[in-house]
């Protein structure tokens, strides 16, 4: 990883700030390849049990660096000596990868938003299972202004949050909408004046859960955007089959009743 993200884990709770403040958190290659680093990385990790996910400076993520976008105008690859037509991760490419790790990521992931988030900024939010924004914030789907359209997994993320129409209505427009448009659309889950605090208090909330309980809760609940009704089913009923009577379920009811702070098991 690089001075482009800050990483730090406390409590169970990582968080993963996006550190380009002077370029509003631009997507460029080492942009890219240090937030690629730092998911992976928590990905291994056992003693995280919620992310939060944010930018330092003015905004979250301004998108596509403007030096790039200019490159590939002049016939040069997005990222350099990345064959974006490969799926070198799994069923994404490497730009994808950036945005879909998040949503693999077997902890659940929350994104403050402020300032803006455009194209890849954008699309980097809808990775996260949740996305508090503060007021103010401005977003867009906003490929569209430069020619292109959204490809790192907005079209495939969007259409489980939003109305058809109104996906479409941003994507071929590419227009600014408001955090106040995004809540209302369905693609922000609440506005908060402090996103940050926010997210991070729910991250923590989270992490006084039995960690087992909340990444088979998250591997539910991402099979279900893919998956039929019976295969959900049949899920279900193998999650909680390995639930009960684990060590972690135990410790979830003896401490509830005795009214004292859990002590998971992390193994």
């Amino acid at each position: 990883m690089t001075a482009r993200v800050r990483l730090t884990i406390e409590d169970g709770v990582a968080h993963v700030r996006l550190n380009r403040p002077d370029k509003m958190n631009a997507l460029d290659p080492a942009m890219f390849e240090a937030i690629i680093e730092a998911g992976t990385q928590l990905g291994t990790r056992k003693d995280v049990c919620a992310v939060v996910l944010s930018g330092e400076g003015r905004a979250f993520c301004a998108g596509l660096d403007l030096d790039r976008l200019l490159a590939t105008a002049n016939g040069e690859p997005l990222i350099p000596s990345v064959d974006l037509m490969r799926r070198t991760h799994g069923i994404a490419n490497y730009a994808q990868h950036l945005v879909w790790l998040w949503r693999e990521l077997p902890v659940p992931v929350i994104a403050a938003v402020h300032g803006v988030a455009f194209g890849g900024g954008f699309q980097l939010a809808l990775g996260a299972d949740l996305r508090y924004l503060a007021p103010g914030t401005k977003l867009a789907v906003i490929e569209a202004k430069w020619g292109l359209v959204p490809d790192m997994c907005g079209t495939q993320l969007m259409r489980h949050l939003a109305r058809e129409d109104v996906v479409r209505e941003l994507t071929y427009s590419g227009r600014i909408f408001s955090a106040e448009e995004a809540l209302a659309y369905g693609l922000a889950t609440r506005l908060a004046d402090d996103p940050v605090a926010a997210a991070l208090a729910t991250a923590r909330e989270i992490a006084g859960r039995s960690p087992d309980a909340i990444r088979a809760a998250k591997r539910l609940l991402n099979l279900s955007a893919t998956s039929d009704v019976a295969t959900g089913l049949a899920a279900e009923t193998a999650e909680q089959a390995a639930l009960l009577g684990s060590a972690n379920h135990v410790e979830a009811v003896r401490s509830n009743l005795d009214n004292r702070a859990p002590r998971w098991s992390l193994t």
